[in-house]
C-alpha cells in the first residue's frame, strides 16, 4: 500500500516532468502577447496582494464566460502560467477569466474558495448576462467544484467542469504538504465538495486523465458519483498534459466547457 506523498505525487511518475512548467510560462507570455490589448492583466478583485485577475476577450462580443482557476496544491503557481489554456475559449467567442488567490501557508483553503467567490462576483458585475463556466485544474479543481456547492455566495453558474480534482480533502492530511495546507477534520468536511450539495440548475461535469496516479481517478470517480453527474476519462492523459485541450476549440473538453449557444 503506498503512503499519502506517493499517492499524490505527479511529477514523480511523468516523464520530463521538470520540463513542463518553463514550457506552460512560455506559451502562456506568448498567448498573452498575441491578443494584445484583448488581453487585460491584473485587474483587483479584492484587497489581498494575490486577488487580482487576467481576462482575456474575444474579438466579438462574448457569448460567455470561462473561468479558469490553477491548480498547484494550492502553493504554486498563478495564472500568468497558464494563459494559453483560454485559446479554446476565445476561438468560440467566449471570454476567459484567470483569477489569483492567495496561497498556502498565507491563507487556508477555506479563504482561498472564499476569495475564488469574490472573483465570479466581480467578473459578474463587470460582464453581466454572460452565462458563466468555472472549470480548474487539480487544487483549481477543487476550487471550481467548490462554487457549485450551494453553500458559496456566487452569481449564477451554469457549470462546473472540474479538472483532476481535488474532491475529497481527507487524505491529503496525511501528506508532508499538509504541514502548510493545515487542514484539519473540521475543513476538510467544510471544504470537500464530493462532501456537499451541487447548486440546482448548475450543470457538472468531470474530466480526468486516463494515466493520472490512481488516487486522482478515484477522486474524480468520487465526485462523479456523490453529484451524479458525468465524467470523462481522457485516454492517454496524464495530470499535467490533460488540460493541454482547453487550448484546442474543436476539443472535446472545450466543447464541454464551452459550449455553442
Amino acid at each position: 500500500m503506498q503512503d499519502a506523498d506517493t499517492a499524490y505525487a505527479n511529477a514523480a511518475f511523468i516523464p520530463g516532468a521538470e520540463a513542463y512548467p518553463s514550457r506552460w510560462r512560455a506559451a502562456a507570455a506568448d498567448f498573452r502577447a498575441s491578443l494584445g490589448p484583448r488581453a487585460e492583466t491584473g485587474l483587483r478583485y479584492g484587497p489581498a496582494e494575490r486577488q487580482i485577475m487576467d481576462l482575456f476577450l474575444p474579438d466579438e462580443k462574448p457569448r460567455g464566460l470561462m473561468v479558469f482557476v490553477h491548480g498547484g496544491y494550492w502553493l504554486a503557481f498563478g495564472p500568468e502560467d497558464w494563459s494559453h489554456l483560454a485559446g479554446g475559449a476565445l476561438a468560440r467567442g467566449w471570454a476567459c477569466a484567470m483569477p489569483a488567490y492567495t496561497l498556502a501557508p498565507a491563507a487556508r483553503i477555506t479563504e482561498m474558495a472564499q476569495q475564488i467567490a469574490q472573483a465570479l462576483r466581480s467578473l459578474a458585475a463587470r460582464l453581466p448576462d454572460l452565462q458563466i463556466t468555472v472549470t480548474g485544474h487539480s487544487a483549481g479543481g477543487h476550487l471550481a467544484a467548490r462554487m457549485g456547492n450551494t453553500d458559496q455566495p456566487v452569481p449564477p453558474i451554469r457549470r462546473v467542469v472540474p479538472i483532476s480534482p481535488l474532491s475529497e480533502l481527507a487524505p491529503l492530511m496525511q501528506t508532508a504538504m499538509n504541514d502548510q495546507l493545515r487542514l484539519d477534520p473540521a475543513e476538510c468536511a467544510a471544504e470537500s465538495p464530493a462532501r456537499l450539495t451541487l447548486r440546482p440548475g448548475t450543470e457538472a461535469h468531470v474530466w480526468v486523465g486516463g494515466q493520472e496516479r490512481p488516487t486522482f481517478l478515484w477522486q474524480a470517480r468520487t465526485l462523479s458519483e456523490a453529484w451524479a453527474c458525468p465524467w470523462t476519462v481522457a485516454q492517454g492523459r496524464h495530470h499535467f498534459d490533460v488540460i493541454d485541450d482547453l487550448a484546442d476549440p474543436n476539443s472535446e473538453l472545450v466543447a464541454v466547457v464551452c459550449p455553442q449557444i
